[in-house]
């Protein structure tokens, strides 16, 4: 805490020797109004002079008695025992008999002493008292006090002003929640006047101290914005508003202003300011007791006796609560001390048994999770009433755990606690939570008495019925006669079962209601048998399930519409696979050409629907030359087959002009691009010659063709072209590559190396390493190709091999 200490007070002159006032005479001799300056300044003095005497004179006789009790001598010899120990000691005989006090007392003020010499160590009091005097004076200055206002200056002026504090409020809770400014001490009369009431409900800074455990503590009150008294003197300055209560029962408050912004304060300063506080508690019950009709202070309210008569008085179970004090003095539990005659435990012990124990005996679990007991103390500390509905109630009884649910109301009077709990009737409760799920369900309950005739609904019956309550209920044998002419057969069924065979049974039927809204309803019987096993009672229940049965139509008819959609999405993919096939079939027959192997392989999607438009060709040319492609159009569905139709079909075409690769993939290009629904494909277009074991090539948007040469495979080089249909007209470059023997030469479609989670890159590396080993034929590398695959798109894949012989 900040050592913000008021200034000394002005050394002033001794006594006849009144200081020069202005406007003298000129000659050194004081004017008459210096003269009385002069007086009254003096008699100031004495009058502290007397009243620091006679807080003295309170603890010296104190320490005496002390010392009477402790050494059981007469008051005379503890005297003269207190003189020799103060003059041994070499202190004042005050001290000395603070001293005493706090040696024998061992209270919470001697607790504190130690921390408040520590923080008051620097201070020079002008009267010579040490502060452990004045931190007594203090308690005995408020203890002896007549009025709380005395209380607040003896409490600035021995406690307070040490510390730096420049003023203190002390405030008394009223009943109905206000605060009332019992006393003041630092703070003008008029601000004082000001402040005298506080209504309930007004946040102040004394109001947030009383509603907080631990009271609150404010640096600056400019940084809260709180209104208090004072607040325009030094608004920058710290407050301190602790709670003042004794034996768990809060008073009022204890508010202090400091002058200046206020540091954390250590723990021992918390604890002082926290017995001031309790300090102010004892004052303020003398000061209720002197207020019991005035609007500003709290009411005296009915003894416990009184409030045992009210208790008795009502119609709901009540507790009457008194606190239970520790050795301490500190509020430990409420004793049950009367229950009324309509109490009710909610585990169903006697009253006898409950009435006169501690509240967490009868109730331990009153300390858990419902908060019960925080309640309780909280309403006895501050007076202001609790009440909330369907709070769980808990008893652990035997070892088990009973639980009930009430609505809570707890207020207090005087220095009792009335607690009032009604608890949930549970039948009542079943019999509304069963009403609600047969409004919800749309079911009407009934009851047929098959001797008297009786026939008892309920209003949801009636409801569904469309018929008004005065109308008599539809006995169950005239059932047929509401229902639709169709249902006439499987509402006999349910009779006879019923009524002649004597089981349970239940229909649905379409109930017409005289309203002419047809409704599709299910009822449900069971008949009850007397002792004789006759028959005599009919009881069971409609249900309304109109909206089941329209549901049932709509996901029926939706099922037909599904069905149908997949019959035609699956006959549409069959076509298209019929189709797909039909021009590129998985194998073909080996490709005659004097020394070279030609091989190709096609492996469908192995997911139907994504029938796709990979093409692959091989055909000797009129011209000897030998026509190599491999092709993708993209997308998949019968558009990209047939897309596909067409560029290989045109390809081939094409091929007879003699034209080389470039310009075939030229035109083609222009076809690609005039093609309805703008296709776009990729495409390896190679002419080889076998009289001199050269490939002409050229690429369109498409991975290059793998050369593998011995223990080596590698793409030829990349080639420029652009992919076709992307524009209107676009030219190949070309390239040749001049063949050895056994070289082979691979030309696939991206279906063989694509994965999701890899770069093209990497997965072109994975399949060079397993191009690399070659087996003895042709077919067999392609086939290991596709077997080794890592692709994971499940897309078409086309392959063409040649293999120099």
């Amino acid at each position: 805490m900040s050592d913000l200490r008021q200034p000394s007070e002005p050394q002033t002159a001794p006594v006849g020797h009144e200081p020069a006032v202005e406007g003298g005479d000129g000659d050194g001799q004081a004017s008459p109004v210096g003269r009385l300056a002069a007086t009254v300044e003096r008699l100031r003095r004495e009058v502290r002079a007397a009243q620091a005497e006679a807080d003295g004179r309170a603890l010296i006789e104190l320490a005496k008695g002390i010392l009477v009790e402790r050494l059981g001598c007469g008051p005379a010899q503890a005297s003269r025992q207190l003189a020799e120990l103060t003059a041994q000691a070499g202190v004042t005989p005050l001290e000395f008999a603070v001293e005493v006090i706090n040696q024998a007392s061992r209270d919470r003020l001697s607790e504190v002493t130690s921390a408040f010499l520590a923080a008051t160590a620097a201070t020079d009091p002008p009267d010579g008292r040490s502060s452990a005097v004045r931190l007594r004076a203090a308690e005995s200055g408020a203890l002896a006090a007549d009025d709380t206002q005395a209380v607040a200056d003896s409490l600035l002026e021995h406690a307070l002003t040490p510390l730096g504090a420049e003023a203190v409020a002390i405030w008394a809770l009223g009943s109905d929640g206000s605060l009332a400014l019992a006393g003041s001490a630092g703070f003008s009369s008029a601000e004082a006047g000001r402040w005298r009431h506080v209504p309930p409900g007004v946040t102040t800074v004394a109001r947030r101290g009383l509603t907080e455990r631990d009271g609150e503590w404010i640096r600056s009150l400019s940084d809260t914005g709180l209104p208090s008294i004072g607040q325009h003197h030094h608004p920058d300055g710290g407050r301190i508003a602790v709670p003042a209560g004794t034996g768990g029962r809060i008073h009022g408050v204890l508010e202090i202003a400091w002058p200046a912004p206020l540091e954390s304060p250590p723990p021992a300063i918390v604890r002082q300011i926290e017995a001031l506080a309790e300090l102010c508690a004892h004052t303020l019950e003398t000061y209720t007791l002197r207020h019991p009709d005035g609007v500003t202070g709290p009411r005296v309210l009915p003894d416990v006796s009184e409030l045992m008569d009210l208790a008795d008085g009502l119609h709901d179970p009540a507790l009457v609560l008194v606190p239970h004090l520790g050795p301490d003095g500190h509020l430990v539990d409420f004793r049950i001390h009367h229950v009324n005659s309509r109490f009710l435990d909610p585990a169903g012990r006697p009253r006898g048994a409950v009435n006169g124990a501690l509240l967490l005996e009868a109730y331990p679990m009153a300390a858990g999770h419902s908060e019960l007991f925080d309640r309780i103390e909280r309403v006895y500390a501050t007076g202001e009433p609790f009440r909330t509905h369907r709070m769980r109630l808990t008893a652990l009884v035997d070892d088990v755990q009973l639980a009930a649910v009430a609505d809570i109301n707890v207020s207090r009077h005087g220095d009792s606690v009335l607690l009032i709990w009604r608890i949930e009737d549970e039948t009542a409760r079943l019999a509304s939570l069963l009403q609600h799920a047969q409004r919800l369900g749309r079911i009407g309950g009934f009851e047929e008495n098959l001797l008297t005739g009786e026939i008892t609904w309920n209003g949801q019956l009636y409801h569904l019925y469309g018929r008004p309550v005065s109308d008599s209920p539809v006995p169950l044998e005239d059932l047929p006669a509401h229902a639709h002419p169709d249902d006439a057969v499987a509402i006999g069924r349910f009779l006879r079962t019923l009524l002649h065979q004597r089981r349970h049974a239940s229909a649905a039927f379409r109930l017409q209601r005289p309203d002419g809204v047809t409704r599709h309803i299910r009822v449900v019987a069971e008949p009850v048998l007397d002792s004789a096993g006759q028959l005599y009672l009919l009881r069971g229940a409609y249900q309304d399930i109109s909206a089941h049965h329209w549901t049932e139509v709509a996901l029926a008819a939706t099922r037909d519409q599904l069905a149908h959609s997949e019959q035609q999405a699956s006959e549409r993919n069959r076509l298209t696979l019929q189709l797909q096939h039909a021009i590129m079939p998985p194998t073909q027959a080996p490709l005659e050409v004097p020394g070279l192997d030609v091989a190709v392989r096609y492996r469908p999607a192995e997911t139907q629907h994504l029938v796709g438009g990979d093409w692959y060709d091989a055909v000797v040319l009129p011209s000897r030359l030998v026509l190599l492609c491999v092709g993708d159009v993209a997308g998949h569905g019968i558009e990209a087959a047939t897309s596909m139709v067409v560029l290989r079909n045109a390809l081939r075409g094409l091929a007879v002009t003699g034209a080389g690769p470039g310009q075939l993939l030229s035109w083609l290009n222009m076809v690609a691009h005039h093609l309805t629904g703008a296709v776009t494909a990729t495409a390896v277009c190679g002419l080889y010659d076998p009289e001199n074991n050269t490939l002409r090539w050229a690429r369109a948007g498409h991975l290059p063709p793998v050369l593998v040469r011995g223990s080596e495979a590698a793409p030829l080089p990349l080639v420029t072209g652009l992919l076709l249909g992307a524009v209107p007209e676009a030219t190949y470059e070309e390239h040749e590559v001049q063949l050895a023997v056994d070289d082979t030469l691979l030309m696939y479609t991206d279906g063989l190396i694509e994965r999701r989670d890899r770069s093209v890159e990497e997965s072109l590396a994975q399949f060079l390493t397993v191009a690399r080993a070659v087996p003895p034929t042709l077919d067999q590398q392609l086939d290991r190709l596709l077997t080794h695959s890592r692709s994971d798109t499940d897309d078409d894949t086309c392959i063409v091999g040649i293999r120099v012989a």
